[in-house]
């Protein structure tokens, strides 16, 4: 199976947009595993020939990073958090009801609505652990009836699609990303900040 138009315009886009062609690479496979679910490998040669490099260095990214999924996965994916602070804070709970109710990490649920794995390093999410990411978003403060919750109504815990925030009012849940305050804790640090700079 070929490139769709639209798949193949966006990766030829993408590449325009580099002096050097194999500069898209990384690019390219997220177009594919964002339209597909993940990247096959008949798509390294595909990718190759749009780039003009060989299959086997678009292998090569696909297989170094872990954020590329070269099997299938379901139609969500959960990323918990498994590294030193989250651990102190009870991941191995988390980690075990999944298991439970899903299968070993990589697995997917009976009806494809989730793939979850554990993480390899941290996640970046240590204040507000245990943690994981839903698809892009962190989901945070985890408890293992949390987690059961997040695997009946997986939708409300993706920004948009409902109800992002469960638990204690305020309580720092879901969101895509730490580049900006998302507590009043890190917003008032964040003042502090801005108010010692401009006084320099």
């Amino acid at each position: 199976m070929t490139f769709t138009d639209s798949l193949r315009s966006t990766i030829t886009a993408l590449r325009d947009r580099y002096p050097q062609p194999r500069s898209a690479v990384i690019p390219a496979l997220w177009a594919v595993q964002e339209e597909e679910g993940f990247i096959s490998a008949e798509r390294f040669a595909d990718i190759a020939e749009l780039l003009s490099i060989t299959p086997s260095e678009v292998e090569s990214v696909a297989t170094f990073y872990s954020m590329f999924a070269l099997k299938p996965r379901g139609k969500h994916f959960l990323l918990v958090c498994t590294n030193v602070s989250c651990a102190l804070r009870g991941s191995d709970d988390i980690v075990e009801r999944l298991e439970t109710r899903i299968g070993p990490s990589g697995s997917t649920s009976a009806d494809g609505s989730v793939t979850w794995e554990r993480t390899i390093e941290c996640l970046g999410a240590c204040g507000y652990g245990p943690a994981m990411q839903l698809d892009h978003h962190f989901v945070e403060n985890l408890t293992p009836d949390k987690v059961v919750d997040l695997l009946e109504h997986t939708e409300n815990y993706l920004p948009g699609k409902g109800s992002a925030h469960h638990g204690k009012p305020g309580a720092h849940e879901a969101h895509e990303h730490h580049s900006e305050p998302t507590s009043e804790h890190e917003e008032s640090d964040s003042k502090k900040s801005r108010r010692r700079s401009s006084k320099r």
